[in-house]
């Protein structure tokens, strides 16, 4: 399930590319699909592995290649990036921002670490989802749960976070409509009551929608993102 556009970020074959806070690595694998040279960056060492390792398997499986893409795994922090300067021509930074207090901060590092003429893909919670999980559920953010989601982004906030970091915005759009109502759920009856009846049913309904991409639910989701998407996806770039 990806949540940002390979073309809209303008990624080609070659391309060195940055997923920072890469988590399970659904970015940072596809990239590395379309020719892209990826490091997969994250704080969390378990994610990391994990994320090594599928690395190792697609290689294995030839789907990586001397001639193709590849991947590597490093361990980092988004204020103090392990990378030299303009060492990236693409970023995707998926579902970080509102975790990290000193978001500008990050955002500078981030600028610091792209090529000039590169560009960036961020997304976040929307504002409006987002705004519904928090008064459902303390335990959904922080203080009131660690690594928690520390702010809710309005597009406007987002925009200004990053031009003041030196970038250019540019196109937006927003992701997963249908993801919204299940954490919504969730919120409603317990963030780690994954065994409640209703959250099991509307997870084997996105489970579904994945899976086989049926037109109903695509359709659906297309015409509820504008408003309900779960996620906003800012695209960026760093003037040449």
């Amino acid at each position: 399930m990806l949540t940002c556009r390979y073309d809209w970020l303008g990624l080609r074959p070659g391309d060195r590319v940055l997923d920072l806070g890469c988590g399970a690595g659904r970015h940072a694998f596809e990239a590395a699909r379309r020719g892209a040279h990826v490091v997969a960056c994250d704080l969390d060492l378990a994610e990391l592995k994990d994320v090594r390792g599928l690395f190792g398997a697609m290689a294995d499986a030839g789907e990586l290649t001397a001639d193709s893409g590849s991947g590597v795994a490093v361990n980092g922090n988004a204020l103090s990036l392990p990378f030299p300067d303009a060492t990236f021509d693409r970023i995707i930074a998926s579902e970080v921002m509102e975790h990290i207090p000193d978001d500008a901060g990050a955002a500078s590092e981030l600028f610091r670490v792209l090529r000039p003429g590169g560009t960036m893909a961020v997304t976040v919670p929307s504002w409006l989802p987002e705004q519904i999980c928090w008064a459902l559920a303390e335990e959904y953010h922080a203080p009131h749960v660690p690594g928690g989601h520390v702010r809710i982004y309005s597009e406007a906030v987002l925009r200004r976070r990053l031009r003041d970091a030196g970038f250019k915005p540019g196109a937006a759009h927003h992701a997963h409509a249908l993801h919204s109502p299940y954490w919504w759920l969730k919120c409603a009856v317990g963030t780690t009551n994954d065994e409640h009846p209703l959250v099991q049913a509307y997870l084997k309904l996105l489970i579904w929608d994945i899976a086989k991409a049926p037109f109903v639910t695509r359709f659906a989701d297309r015409m509820l993102n504008p408003v309900l998407g779960k996620s906003l996806v800012l695209y960026s770039e760093k003037r040449a």
